[in-house]
């Protein structure tokens, strides 16, 4: 095949791949606005049934969303102010145990010789020299990563705000931003793109719900539990407080959350509690038996009912998207499953179906 004009046409295929480069710099450079955006947008279409429950009981719209906005913001300021009391006071006593137990411990070898007692067969001396070492060569590492982790939790307390502002301002002009982007679509596909539109952002807000609702179940059993319950056998669990809100945390992420949430608390039942080998054996089949009683029945009964999607879409919707996106890529993958999952059952099977 002749091309016609190929220094034309070469400068043009120049231009584009320059062009796409540009575009993507740009992206990469605002990839953290643009989390924050995707983020708020999120989390507004999850308080939108919420707004919509509120209209149906004949509420105006906008006194709808500021009963939401401030019904949400309420529990969440409470929940937050009720239990930082309690974390700083736990931080605080574990600092201080660090400092007066755990540096003492490993300088006179405390460790050492429990290991060498318990476990025998275990080379504590090696892995002891060996750690040894290791924190001797990256001193500096370790003092600018702590200085980093500082700079990254005001970094997220800052991103909090904004997401928190971003929140409320998508939840107060979510119709008329639904509106002007229904007004881009040619008139005679506007009702099928709407009706598909709405379905989806529906989808997304049973899921906000739902996966909230995974987490609630999962922080209050741990926080009963862990104060009330396993004390009774098993004597005081420290920082339960803190375990608890970590186990929330942990289970608004899914699939790895949950996990992740459960070796953290139960290696810190082990480590703060005198290395109670019984109450660190306790807490970790419970949260063994957790998991699963979430895996199989809690998850899938509750994503099922809020949005549609089986179980191993969930799963591998979940790892794609973790992996993509991290942690936001996580949160927005099975919302996006089900509207993909949805745009198939309603536009492209019926075409199939007509050909």
């Amino acid at each position: 095949m002749k091309i016609q004009h190929p220094f034309r046409t070469a400068l043009l295929a120049g231009l584009g791949v320059i062009t796409a480069l540009v575009i993507g710099g740009a992206v990469g450079e605002l990839r953290t606005i643009l989390t924050y955006v995707g983020a708020a947008l999120f989390l507004a279409l999850g308080l939108d049934p919420l707004v919509t429950w509120l209209e149906k009981r004949n509420i105006k719209r906008p006194i709808a969303i500021l009963i939401a906005l401030v019904g949400v913001l309420g529990i969440f300021a409470g929940l937050v102010l009720a239990l930082i009391p309690v974390i700083v006071e736990q931080i605080t006593n574990l600092v201080t145990q660090i400092q007066d137990n755990i540096g003492p411990a490993i300088e006179h070898e405390v460790y050492v010789d429990w290991a060498k007692t318990h476990i025998p067969w275990f080379p504590i001396n090696d892995v002891a020299n060996m750690v040894t070492d290791w924190f001797g060569k990256n001193a500096d590492a370790i003092t600018a990563g702590i200085f980093g982790v500082g700079a990254g939790i005001a970094s997220g307390v800052f991103g909090a705000i904004i997401v928190v502002i971003l929140v409320i301002y998508f939840t107060a002009s979510l119709g008329s931003i639904k509106r002007g982007i229904y007004q881009l679509v040619p008139a005679t596909k506007r009702p099928r793109f709407v009706d598909l539109s709405e379905q989806i952002a529906d989808s997304v807000g049973r899921y906000v719900i739902g996966q909230v609702s995974l987490a609630l179940c999962n922080g209050v059993l741990s926080f009963v539990l862990l104060t009330l319950i396993f004390p009774i056998f098993v004597g005081e669990i420290k920082y339960a407080a803190l375990l608890a809100f970590i186990a929330f945390l942990g289970s608004l992420i899914p699939l790895v959350g949950t996990l992740t949430a459960s070796v953290v608390i139960v290696l810190s039942v082990f480590l703060f509690n005198d290395f109670d080998v019984v109450a660190t054996i306790v807490v970790g089949i419970w949260y063994l038996i957790y998991m699963q009683v979430e895996a199989y029945v809690l998850n899938p009964r509750i994503m099922a009912r809020a949005v549609k999607v089986p179980g191993v879409v969930v799963v591998i919707a979940a790892l794609v998207g973790g992996t993509l996106l991290g942690i936001l890529g996580a949160l927005i993958a099975i919302p996006v499953a089900a509207a993909v999952q949805l745009i198939i059952r309603e536009v492209i099977v019926p075409r199939q179906n007509e050909l």
